[in-house]
């Protein structure tokens, strides 16, 4: 995605369908926030508790966190095709430190409610920020070293799943957690980090999509470009049916016979996005490469009005964390609840079991916070268009 490593000229298929996917974002941050379900502690994948609508609620989303970090390394090679390797690997340094230091800060209390600092996750924007440290080093590796790299990272990891062994309490716990291994970590009675984007797949796709940008330049044929992302993404797409179907490898989760046909589809296609597993990011990458390869024929205003979303994308990000905080809030008190009835220790503003509304509603107050969102989104992307100043790319 590049929160936001600007393109000019813009990629307008990118923008698309990086604006598609952050509002399929914000579709799984109301389900988080609004959704009695979810608050009530319950996992939208889990067959005991679920059913279709939901499951495909929770898995549609499963699509954005790929996409952006593999498109934040597509605007990589973008910004790279404007400036000496130098200063983009000084600005992918800063920017990668301003995302950690803003995912800890800003970000966490947006998700949390307080500054307490009894709970600390580190999430998708972490996972970029850390990416981007590592690519201000990979931007000066050959591309060939690179795409052996990325395919490691991406097809490998999941040879470690073999290294099930309890994580310690202590510093080769926190790094085997950062690396691999979703872990939550007590840090004393009151306060707990949680490790939720382990690097090693993150990094390796963000260094694929920085292959990707490649197939972007002005000289490179538009019907060339199109048939390769239209064969890659089948390529992938049938890599994960294949890998899937026996469960052979790429994921430690196998797929079972459920209590009837549908689940059993659904479970074929409950890959595991904590850290994303090969077949995760076969399954969520290969129709993102067809959409993009489709996309270049597509004009519409609609299709205009979702691309804004996508060129303000860490803007948006921030925005729409707490407007949906805040609209949780409004419903919260209007639904009679007090202060009181909040825990001050719970992730997602501690709302108590017994709070929330129904999917419908869940539904509805999605479009609610997407077509508020459009509003800030379209001004800020005016406002960049129109303004050189340095901090812009920052935010």
């Amino acid at each position: 995605m590049n929160l936001t490593l600007e393109s000019k000229p813009r990629v307008q298929p990118i923008d698309l369908l990086r604006g598609a996917v952050m509002i399929f974002m914000a579709l799984d941050h109301c389900r988080d926030f609004f959704y009695a379900h979810s608050i009530a502690g319950n996992d939208a994948l889990d067959f005991k508790t679920t059913n279709t609508f939901l499951f495909l609620t929770r898995w549609i989303t499963h699509f954005c966190a790929p996409i952006f970090v593999f498109l934040a390394g597509t605007s990589i090679f973008f910004v790279k095709q404007r400036r000496t390797v130098k200063a983009v690997s000084w600005f992918l340094l800063t920017r990668g430190l301003w995302l950690i230091l803003l995912e800890i800060t800003l970000i966490n209390w947006g998700w949390i409610g307080n500054l307490s600092y009894h709970f600390l996750g580190l999430f998708v924007i972490w996972a970029l920020g850390f990416s981007m440290l590592f690519m201000a080093l990979f931007i000066h590796l050959p591309k060939k070293i690179l795409l052996i790299l990325g395919i490691l990272l991406v097809g490998a990891h999941n040879f470690l799943d073999s290294y099930n062994t309890p994580i310690s309490n202590d510093l080769s716990g926190y790094i085997w957690s950062i690396l691999h291994v979703p872990h939550f970590f007590p840090l004393d009675k009151t306060h707990a980090l949680f490790v939720g984007y382990p690097l090693i797949p993150w990094v390796g796709l963000m260094i694929l999509g920085y292959l990707l940008g490649q197939f972007y330049r002005s000289d490179f044929a538009p019907q060339k470009r199109q048939n390769f992302l239209k064969g890659t993404g089948i390529a992938c797409i049938l890599a994960f049916v294949v890998l899937r179907s026996g469960n052979f490898y790429g994921d430690y989760f196998h797929w079972e016979t459920q209590q009837n046909f549908a689940f059993t589809v659904l479970s074929f296609i409950n890959t595991t996005k904590y850290p994303p597993s090969l077949l995760y990011t076969l399954m969520t990458i290969g129709p993102g490469l067809i959409f993009l390869a489709l996309a270049e024929k597509w004009k519409s205003k609609l299709l205009d009005t979702i691309s804004i979303f996508g060129r303000v994308p860490f803007f948006y990000y921030i925005i729409h964390v707490y407007l949906i905080h805040a609209v949780a809030l409004l419903l919260f008190f209007g639904s009679g609840y007090q202060w009181s009835d909040l825990d001050p220790e719970a992730v997602f503003a501690g709302f108590p079991k017994g709070f929330g509304v129904n999917l419908c509603m869940t539904y509805a107050l999605w479009v609610v916070v997407v077509f508020i969102m459009y509003f800030p989104c379209r001004w800020y992307n005016r406002y960049k268009s129109t303004h050189k100043h340095w901090w812009l790319s920052y935010l």
